[in-house]
């Protein structure tokens, strides 16, 4: 007989892994207990070597559906051990290394629940389990027990205390069980404070009411389980237009959600491992492709060939929509650029001027969590906002950073979040939206302090981005000055290639890799602003390869937001305008651009008022959109011109090599690097609209010219400098074309290609690719010390 302690470290808290352990414990005939603690669960068991054996094994093999074994360690018990049966001690505080495991999707067992008219859970909106219902949403502390979240405000009933202490039962020590005799509660009220009666419409409850609102037309602000959502029915075109204007968000996409997936795909085709991602315990929003023969609004996502799908994640999004045979809108319940409403005072007083009801629930929300948006490509997932369901799900560090210290990563000034580093994992938070407002700004302090507090992190260096304007950096330094340690500067580039790098566990010391990092700014290393970068990257430093011409930003910002400005930027850095006005004067661009004031616009580059030089591709998809009709005059999100643009690429022009030339670009060296010059292919862009070539058959052969003259560059580089991988990286390739087109092509030249899966490849992912630089620099400190 054997007496050993296991340590089990991962998502093992408030997941059913206790009463999963006690389960095969008992099969496999051992003795001992097992208890929650700081570091994970520790288990005590006596037996023979091969029961031992096989109840690990079976541990392994029977891990329950959101539990995650990430580290599991045997060693000889020396200590008391007076066990007759197995049995659940109580937990125990202390040092905290466990992991918090995200929000969950209803389970099964559960929906069954809530439409089993015999089921005590009968239509009860608040019903889960050990395998599903809240949890990053509604915790305050760990270990993750009931008092440490705001489950502590209602005290079970006999009937949820009974299941609760079963350990043969799915809701043994599920912390948030509770049911209509104790648990929360939710309700309706309407916008103009006025009472809502019964009469006015058929309904089984307030949730149920819902429904026959959202078919009337109405505007319904929904509060969920990490913020409030508005709603509306998808089918009624006046109710989203009412939507848009009253929130002010006139052309970005809504996300949708439906009752199944059957439902679902009356409107887009969806695949295996789409429909995998929409039904998983995440339950993200999908993109997914538009049938031809769309019946829904174009109004939800204008300029679009894809839709967001989700489906029910609580019970009681699932019992608003039991009778809804068609989606409904459901976007982030908030006033345009602030963060989602979590509690209910605040919902009533900004969001009342947009919805017409409001159900509220007293179930109050600690962490604000949005949801969380993935795409397909070419079979791979990709992660363009990673929030409810996969935060704060650690992601393991490659091999060579084991032993690294504290470390907290501040991320970018827009898609913000921020990274925790710690010994072999990264904690990477929900996505935390754009800083520029106070009240976002507020938001993400505000989650920073919780995390830090919740996994007891105290940073010993603390990761900025170099931007002087960022206010992420501005808040990381002034926290490593009032906390007496050191703060270190990445750049925005270099960062993009190390999380890309990390999450594709590229050892620490591996040889460097040709990073592609193209978006919309990042500020570089000679103060201009970069955004279409070729850098030969390790974890510990880069050497700028190649770049695109930079052009001047007229009017910095507005240049984001008024794609015009870029075209004139562009087509003034590739002619003069007498020439553009000689050989073009009878375009639609020409005429547009020349009511602008051109020789005001040649003054203001000129003198630098306000111009920053950038080299961003985002901006040069930006000009080439406006070039072509879109988004011409504004746009009213960052990207929505280069966005337009993709979704209307003809297809077959893609696909065929042969055909239609290609628009070309100039490669020259400058300051002793390459310098990508884009004036040929304006000239060809000029000569095709004047030939009125299709806005299709531009869009496509601008991004097919732009991936061939990608894969020139790198084809050029590697006869120069030794690399064997290229990282894609950077806002930029969230666009699915040039993804595709560069990826096919530098295969077909078997060069290997990272691409970002886990972690958005825009700026969501950027703390931890500065938390890994950081440590890397730090590793080498501490190895040079021992040396």
């Amino acid at each position: 007989m054997r007496i050993e302690e296991i340590r089990v470290c991962g998502t093992v808290q408030g997941v059913g892994f206790r009463p999963t352990v006690y389960r095969l414990a008992k099969v496999c005939g051992l003795k001992g207990d097992i208890c929650n603690d700081g570091e994970g669960v520790l288990i005590r068991v006596s037996g023979s070597e091969e029961k031992i054996t096989e109840f690990i094994n079976k541990l392994y093999q029977e891990c329950p559906p959101l539990a995650r074994i990430n580290k599991l360690i045997r060693s000889e018990y020396l200590g008391d051990f007076d066990f007759d049966d197995f049995v659940i001690s109580r937990s125990v505080t202390n040092t905290i290394k466990t992991e918090i495991s995200p929000d969950a999707a209803t389970c099964p067992q559960c929906q069954k629940e809530i439409f089993d008219p015999f089921s005590r859970y009968f239509r009860y909106p608040f019903t889960n389990c050990t395998h599903c219902g809240p949890r990053l949403s509604i915790i305050r502390a760990i270990p993750y027990d009931r008092n440490n979240t705001s489950m502590v405000n209602f005290s079970m009933c006999k009937e949820c205390e009974r299941e609760y202490q079963n350990v043969e039962n799915r809701r043994f020590h599920a912390q948030p069980v509770a049911c209509f005799a104790c648990g929360p509660r939710a309700w309706l009220e309407r916008a103009d404070d006025k009472p809502v009666i019964a009469d006015m419409f058929s309904m089984l409850d307030d949730i149920d009411a819902v429904c026959t609102l959202l078919q009337k037309g109405k505007i319904v602000a929904i509060k969920g389980l990490g913020g409030f959502h508005l709603a509306c029915d998808a089918t009624l075109e006046n109710a989203i237009e009412k939507l848009r204007n009253r929130k002010k968000r006139y052309h970005k996409p809504f996300a949708l959600m439906a009752r199944d997936i059957n439902i679902i795909s009356e409107y887009c085709h969806i695949n295996d491992l789409e429909k995998e991602l929409l039904t998983s315990p995440a339950a993200p929003i999908v993109l997914l492709n538009i049938k031809d023969d769309r019946k829904l609004p174009v109004s939800i996502a204008p300029g679009q060939n894809s839709l967001g799908f989700m489906l029910p994640y609580t019970p009681l999004h699932h019992l608003i929509l039991k009778r809804m045979k068609h989606p409904i809108v459901l976007t982030s319940g908030n006033i345009s650029d602030e963060p989602q409403c979590i509690n209910n005072e605040d919902a009533k007083n900004k969001l009342s001027k947009i919805a017409d009801y409001f159900l509220f629930h007293n179930r109050d929300i600690i962490n604000r969590v949005d949801d969380s948006v993935v795409r397909v490509i070419d079979n791979q997932i990709q992660t363009l906002r990673r929030a409810r369901g996969y935060a704060p799900a650690p992601i393991i560090l490659p091999p060579g950073f084991e032993k690294v210290s504290p470390i907290l990563a501040m991320g970018s000034e827009l898609k913000n979040t921020f990274c925790l580093l710690r010994s072999n994992e990264a904690i990477l938070s929900q996505h935390l939206g754009d800083l520029e407002s106070a009240a976002a700004f507020n938001a993400y302090q505000e989650t920073l302090n919780l995390y830090l507090n919740l996994f007891a992190h105290k940073p010993e260096i603390i990761a900025i981005d170099k931007h002087p304007e960022y206010l992420s950096a501005k808040l990381g330094k002034e926290l490593a000055i009032a906390n007496q340690i050191p703060f270190d500067q990445i750049q925005h580039h270099h960062a993009h290639i190390a999380a890309c790098m990390a999450e594709n566990n590229i050892p620490l010391d591996s040889k460097p890799v040709l990073g592609i990092v193209f978006d919309g700014l990042g500020y570089g290393e000679d103060g201009t602003l970069w955004g279409g970068e070729f850098l030969l990257a390790n974890y510990h430093q880069f050497q700028r390869l190649a770049t695109f011409k930079s052009v001047a930003m007229i009017g910095g910002k507005q240049a984001i937001y008024q794609p015009w400005r870029n075209t004139y930027s562009q087509l003034i850095s590739a002619f003069t305008w007498k020439e553009i006005k000689e050989k073009y004067g009878d375009l639609e661009i020409i005429k547009f651009l020349e009511n602008k004031n051109p020789k005001l616009l040649n003054q203001i580059i000129e003198k630098g008022i306000n111009s920053p030089l950038t080299s961003s591709v985002g901006r040069l998809f930006d000009a080439v959109a406006a070039a072509i009709g879109i988004c011409r005059e504004e746009s009213s999100y960052e990207g929505q011109a280069a966005i337009e643009m993709e979704a209307i690429a003809n297809i077959n022009i893609l696909n065929n090599d042969e055909e239609t030339p290609n628009y070309p670009f100039e490669f020259k060296i400058l300051d002793n690097i390459y310098c990508i010059d884009s004036a040929p292919m304006w000239q060809q862009i000029l000569n095709d609209i004047q030939q009125q070539k299709s806005t299709p058959e531009i869009a496509a052969k601008f991004h097919k010219s732009l991936a061939i003259a990608i894969v020139n560059i790198v084809n050029n580089l590697k006869q120069e400098h030794e690399f064997y991988q290229v990282a894609l990286t950077g806002g930029v390739f969230q666009n699915r074309i040039l993804l595709q087109q560069v990826k096919m092509r530098l295969e077909k030249s078997e060069i290997n290609v990272l691409t970002h899966s886990i972690v958005p490849t825009n700026d969501g992912g950027l703390s931890l690719g500065q938390a890994v630089i950081t440590a890397a620099k730090y590793l080498k400190k501490a190895t040079k010390k021992c040396v």
